[in-house]
């Protein structure tokens, strides 16, 4: 009786094992998360292009693990990093042009974002960044190498369970619509809008027409309420001179565009069958952010952690630059891009959505 109750114990133990084995190695719903568009999802690609649109330098990373600047527009991780980490992939989404990325890592996600890119293809030459275009050049690249290693029938099972992640459309009416280019002023921001929701409509169906079944898009940001926008608002004639004001029109544009973006998303969503389209909206979270502040734990909402906070990005937040000593309490690390602090707050948002839409 006793060498019985041994061996049942011991099934049992073996059991409970293979168990346990099988859950903690089977792989998640989502097995892979391919990130394209800007700033906001270029953990890199931007470190060897010849473009003053680059993070891998100090301050910039100064609170990612090891302190390293890794070309992340932020003084620590971005959303898509804690977002791979939340789906339980990996703990950080390297660059597409990170040399250290191996075929196996390449199967659970990369990015291809580029800080200063757009949907108008005008944004990206003038900037000397990836276009959109070439971005899907190179996941086009990337595929081939992941049919090569693991097989075609892999690779499309991979593409048709991946996230894609789009985040683009700030560059383009910061510096087109309300900058100082050839191009500004010259439009209406309403058409301006329909150009560059056509341009998002072709990215995506191009995606889809490469298996993509997953998307999740961000929309824009209050951009009247980025400490950029701001500092050059304040300078406005209709202005109070030199008052930190959200800029409302820009703000008011902002919402128009994430409307029609949120109507695209339902139209593709009926006509491309099988497919998943979330939206994230990040208006609403930053905007509580801004008007909510210790609610997140955060202090400052109208200056950048770097430098006087009121114009300092890219080349300008640099070595010798002032900074605040505790980047948590602020939303925004330079005067164009979130802390870290701040991305964790949204992806918490984005995860939400994914359980929301994708289960």
């Amino acid at each position: 009786m006793m060498m019985k109750a041994r061996i049942l114990l011991g099934m049992l133990f073996t059991l409970v094992l293979f168990c346990l084995t099988i859950s903690t190695t089977a792989s998640p719903s989502i097995p892979a998360v391919f990130a394209f568009g800007d700033s906001t999802v270029d953990p890199g690609n931007n470190n060897g292009l010849t473009t003053i649109f680059r993070g891998n330098h100090a301050p910039y990373g100064r609170d990612f693990p090891g302190r390293i600047p890794s070309g992340r527009f932020s003084n620590g991780k971005l959303s898509t990093d804690y977002l791979v980490s939340i789906l339980g992939i990996k703990d950080y989404l390297p660059a597409y042009l990170d040399a250290s990325v191996s075929d196996a890592g390449l199967a659970t996600g990369v990015s291809f974002g580029s800080g200063g890119s757009g949907l108008d293809e005008a944004t990206a030459t003038v900037n000397g960044v990836l276009s959109m275009e070439s971005q899907l050049n190179y996941f086009d690249e990337a595929i081939r190498r992941i049919e090569m290693s693991f097989g075609k029938n892999r690779s499309e099972e991979l593409v048709k369970n991946a996230l894609f992640v789009i985040s683009v459309g700030t560059n383009d009416v910061v510096f087109n619509l309300y900058g100082f280019t050839p191009f500004a002023f010259q439009r209406s921001a309403s058409a301006y809008h329909d150009m560059l929701i056509q341009r998002l409509a072709s990215f995506i169906q191009s995606l889809y027409d490469r298996g993509a079944r997953k998307f999740g898009v961000a929309g824009l940001p209050p951009v009247g309420c980025l400490p950029l926008q701001m500092s050059i608002g304040s300078f406005m004639p209709s202005s109070h001179m030199l008052q930190r004001l959200c800029v409302d029109q820009q703000n008011i544009d902002s919402q128009a565009y994430n409307f029609k973006l949120q109507n695209l998303l339902s139209t593709l969503q009926n006509s491309l069958p099988h497919s998943k389209m979330v939206y994230f909206g990040i208006y609403d979270t930053m905007m509580d952010m801004i008007t909510n502040p210790f609610k997140y734990g955060f202090q400052e909402t109208l200056e950048g952690c770097c430098g006087t906070g009121l114009f300092e990005i890219g080349p300008l937040c640099v070595v010798g630059m002032p900074t605040c000593l505790d980047a948590s309490k602020y939303i925004f690390w330079d005067s164009m891009h979130p802390t870290q602090a701040a991305y964790l707050a949204i992806s918490n948002q984005y995860q939400q959505l994914l359980d929301q839409y994708l289960n």
